[in-house]
């Protein structure tokens, strides 16, 4: 393996994924963004490729670009989309897309990635989940594909384990400073001071607090933790908050 881990972070131009990626390039990752749009900053070990990922074909395409000419050691895919929808109003187009990006993205990632980590012996996996896997209201694709991701995650760690690869699951719940969130709640409104109090440590999440997680599934020395689920929520995966 490079002496420079290589990172695959989807999403990682904005809100959870740029703070990931600020934490990988902090400590010491080369780190490879998939998004939509490339970051607005930049950094010396940090490259962007422009994809959708709701597109299969798209998306190999990117995975191929990215493997050939790096040993990627490291994914995080952190790429993910709402679409609320109560369920009478859900289409199958719905759950199809969220499949591709939820599902289907990080499978052709990690497909293009394998040789590399069976080869070197490592490598760390980390998908992310949401505490709307436990059921939340207008989530019926989200939590779906959400759920999804867990029991892919535990085939692959059981999968992957002798080849020195762990797979492992982030679960955020509500994250503060994210346009996710403040799609779904407004900023400073009731709302938002409403569910921070329905939350046992009685605040939301920020995004470094999901890159904390991030960053101990990812560490070399977390080498004998694999297909496990870290709820980063405050609590709410305890009992219920309504958003």
């Amino acid at each position: 393996m490079s002496s420079v881990p290589v990172a695959l972070v989807t999403g990682g131009s904005t809100g959870i994924g740029e703070g990931i990626v600020r934490r990988m390039l902090a400590d010491g990752y080369r780190v490879v963004s998939l998004a939509r749009r490339s970051p607005s900053w930049s950094h010396e070990r940090l490259e962007a490729l422009e994809v959708d990922l709701l597109d299969a074909a798209a998306t190999a395409e990117a995975a191929a670009e990215v493997t050939r000419r790096h040993a990627v050691s490291h994914i995080v895919h952190n790429a993910g989309v709402i679409w609320p929808k109560l369920v009478e109003e859900v289409a199958q187009d719905d759950l199809h897309g969220l499949t591709q990006l939820h599902l289907g993205a990080p499978l052709i990632l990690l497909q293009a990635a394998l040789p590399a980590m069976k080869a070197a012996g490592f490598g760390r996996v980390v998908l992310m989940s949401s505490r709307a896997a436990l059921g939340l209201q207008t989530r019926t694709a989200y939590s779906a594909t959400k759920a999804g991701m867990i029991g892919m995650a535990r085939t692959w760690a059981l999968e992957l384990g002798p080849h020195g690869i762990t797979v492992n699951v982030v679960a955020p719940g509500p994250i503060q400073d994210t346009a996710m969130f403040q799609d779904v709640i407004t900023p400073g409104s009731a709302r938002e001071t409403a569910l921070a109090a329905s939350i046992p440590v009685k605040r939301l999440g920020r995004t470094e607090d999901v890159a904390n997680a991030v960053a101990f599934f990812a560490a070399r020395e977390a080498g004998f933790v694999t297909g496990q689920v870290l709820y980063v929520c405050g609590g709410a995966s305890v009992g219920s908050v309504t958003i």
